[in-house]
């Protein structure tokens, strides 16, 4: 009898055995799909913008003389304010005048109140993420950009904004964030995010400046995976050094003209070589 008990139990055990190894193999192998597929969807998404993308901020921006098979358009959509438990929401209102063509990327720059400090609630998170997510809808729009300067205390937050951003956005549509360098360097929090890229800032670093120039002037590159698609600079800070394989975002403290855009485009940074 006890023989009896002891193989049935050898069987029971042996087969839920299997079935739990045949479970993780299922489980591994549907991950990895999933991961092959939005490899791929970012891929898409990342190869639907310019090689060169140049920020407009909110002032009057008259870019009409841009090809847009060369040059894509960042422009602030929207800011964003966090105060208490409010979210206040702040649109463009300034004209801005692009060729129909253009491929065009909506910013959204989130701030917080330093005074009456934000409580960074769920329900914060929650009006924030649809403020975002509208931005799509606007017409021309293949991605959207989140600037959003976050300190150690509020990356939890920020963190969860961008899984439920990109829970909420289309596939077709991608999601872009701007990072201070320091983020690219010294962690690792950016590297499990959903996002297509993070946009070293590479201007306006205070201390940390020379840092930073000393590393790109080195040729060493940036720790966090995210950051390795794409530069930010900035037309009065001059950066040599840049891999020319990456995307090229651009900020002009000053409007916008063709010759200063000529000047980018005939940089080093983007240039071909001879």
């Amino acid at each position: 009898m006890e023989s009896q008990l002891s193989k049935k139990t050898l069987v029971i055990l042996a087969s839920s055995v299997f079935l739990i190894a045949s479970l993780i193999v299922g489980l591994t192998k549907a991950r990895s799909l999933i991961n092959r597929r939005n490899a791929v969807a970012v891929t898409t998404r990342n190869n639907a913008m310019p090689r060169v993308v140049l920020w407009a901020w909110e002032r009057p921006t008259d870019l009409h003389f841009i090809n847009p098979r060369e040059v894509g358009v960042a422009f602030l959509a929207r800011t964003i304010r966090l105060r208490a438990n409010e979210v206040t929401i702040r649109p463009r209102l300034q004209p801005l005048n692009l060729p129909e063509a253009t491929t065009v990327m909506a910013v959204a720059r989130v701030e917080t109140d330093r005074v009456d400090n934000a409580e960074l609630s769920e329900r914060q998170r929650d009006k924030l993420a649809a403020a975002i997510v509208e931005m799509a809808q606007l017409p021309n729009v293949y991605q959207i950009q989140i600037d959003f300067d976050a300190t150690k205390s509020e990356r939890e937050f920020y963190r969860r904004l961008i899984f439920d951003v990109r829970r909420r956005l289309p596939n077709h549509v991608g999601l872009s964030i701007t990072a201070l360098a320091s983020w690219c360097a010294h962690d690792n929090w950016l590297s499990d995010l959903p996002i297509d890229e993070a946009v070293p800032m590479l201007f306006r670093m205070g201390v940390e400046e020379k840092q930073f120039s000393n590393r790109l002037e080195s040729g060493d590159d940036f720790e966090a995976a995210p950051c390795r698609q794409s530069y930010g600079v900035s037309t009065d800070e001059p950066r040599g050094n840049l891999s020319r394989d990456r995307r090229l975002y651009v900020f002009n403290p000053n409007p916008w003209t063709e010759a200063s855009v000529r000047r980018i485009l005939s940089s080093p940074n983007v240039e071909s070589p001879k």
